[in-house]
Formats: C-alpha cells, sequence, structure tokens
C-alpha cells in the first residue's frame, strides 16, 4: 500500500502519511487573542480532554471517496492509543509514547512516523488549549462546541477540528474532521466512551511485520 493510499485508509493520522509536501521548516505561530467567552469554552474543552486519561470507545471512518471503516479504539495518557479495525480491514495504527505505526498485516508492512508530526496531541497529551498558538477557532453553538487546531507549516501541514456535544452542564466528543495539505477530509466518529481502569501494555507495544524491512517517514 503507498503512502497515497494510506491517507484513505486511516483515520486521524492522515496529514502525516499523505506524500511528502515541500514546505519550509515550522514556526511557531502567533497566539490567538480569544475572548472571554471563548477561552471559557476552551478551559472547558481543555477540563474534558484532559479527563480522557484510560478510555475506550469504538469509532466510524469516512473518508473523501464515501468509503468508511469502523473499529474499536484504546487511549492510554501519555502518548499512547491504538485504532483497531475491524476485519477484513488490515490496518491498525498504534503510538506508543513517541512514535505512531501504521500496520497493514495484509502486505506485513509496519510504517513509522514520530508522533510530533501528527494532530494526535491533541488526545495523547494533556492540553491547555486557551493559550496553544495553534488553536485558530471555538465555536459555540446551540448544543455543540468546535475547536479548531491548524498546522500552517512542515510535515504536518493541515488541520483538526473536533466537535464535542454540549448539555451545558457537561462535554461529550462526537467526532473529528482532519484536512490535509491537499485539501482532502477524513471524518471520524466516535461512541461508547467509557474510563477502563487498567489496559493492557500490550495493546500499545509496535509489531514489525516484516523483520527484513523497516519503514520510517
Amino acid at each position: 500500500m503507498t503512502v497515497q493510499k494510506l491517507l484513505t485508509a486511516t483515520l486521524l493520522i492522515a496529514t502525516v502519511i499523505a506524500a511528502p509536501v515541500q514546505a519550509a521548516p515550522p514556526v511557531a505561530p502567533a497566539p490567538m487573542h480569544f475572548s472571554p467567552a471563548e477561552q471559557a469554552d476552551l478551559q472547558r474543552a481543555s477540563t474534558y480532554l484532559n479527563s480522557l486519561q484510560s478510555v475506550q470507545g469504538s469509532f466510524v471512518q469516512l473518508a473523501n471517496d464515501g468509503r468508511s471503516a469502523r473499529g474499536t479504539f484504546y487511549l492510554k495518557k501519555p502518548g499512547r492509543i491504538r485504532f483497531e479495525y475491524d476485519k477484513p480491514n488490515p490496518t491498525l495504527i498504534v503510538a506508543d509514547g513517541t512514535t505512531v505505526a501504521v500496520e497493514n498485516s495484509q502486505l506485513r508492512t509496519t510504517d513509522r512516523y514520530p508522533i510530533g508530526n501528527t494532530p494526535l496531541r491533541l488526545l495523547l497529551t494533556n492540553v491547555d488549549l486557551a493559550n496553544d498558538p495553534h488553536v485558530v477557532s471555538v465555536q459555540h453553538q446551540a448544543g455543540v462546541l468546535t475547536v479548531t487546531a491548524a498546522e500552517k507549516s512542515g510535515p504536518a501541514t493541515g488541520q483538526v477540528t473536533m466537535y464535542f456535544a454540549d448539555t451545558g452542564n457537561t462535554l461529550q466528543l462526537s467526532h473529528w474532521d482532519v484536512v490535509d495539505a491537499r485539501g482532502g477530509h477524513t471524518t471520524v466518529s466516535v461512541s461508547g466512551l467509557h474510563d477502563v481502569a487498567e489496559l493492557s501494555p500490550q495493546l500499545f507495544t509496535i509489531q514489525d511485520l516484516s523483520p527484513f524491512k523497516r519503514t520510517e517517514r
């Protein structure tokens, strides 16, 4: 499977596994200036995301071309996540704290990417969205809060928008949308989020499926 094809087969690391894009070195963006109400919304979103320490849930992925895939994901902070696709999809995405790996059991390949080159950090680390210079927008409508973060330079150019169902008292992550450097969209809906006291460390172990070839980006 080529890197470009992986773009449509994976979910929120789409901005990483697209074919390389010539770009200037990353430049630290200037912080946005948010109103007091927007800062309060960002603080609520931060508090909610930071509460997701050890969780499990289901996901449904929808690609640009209408194809869909589903599976189960596991999150263990700091830095570990696993997206396990339902069969017959051969893809498995694992982050072990420093590296994100895309494994394909059919092709017997494992492609690795630095975790810092993905929008995964919003889920993998504790965040302070109100002071995060990558956060470019927060919108609050009836029952929905959205937060958009963007990377405007470097290998992970693109943006991710997270959607939260908002009852007024509580937030619940419902889905996110990743837009890559070429304008391609990948939407991921999540459901059944629940805390898990203990997740096996083996869930976040990256396997080199081919002992003769190891691909790193």
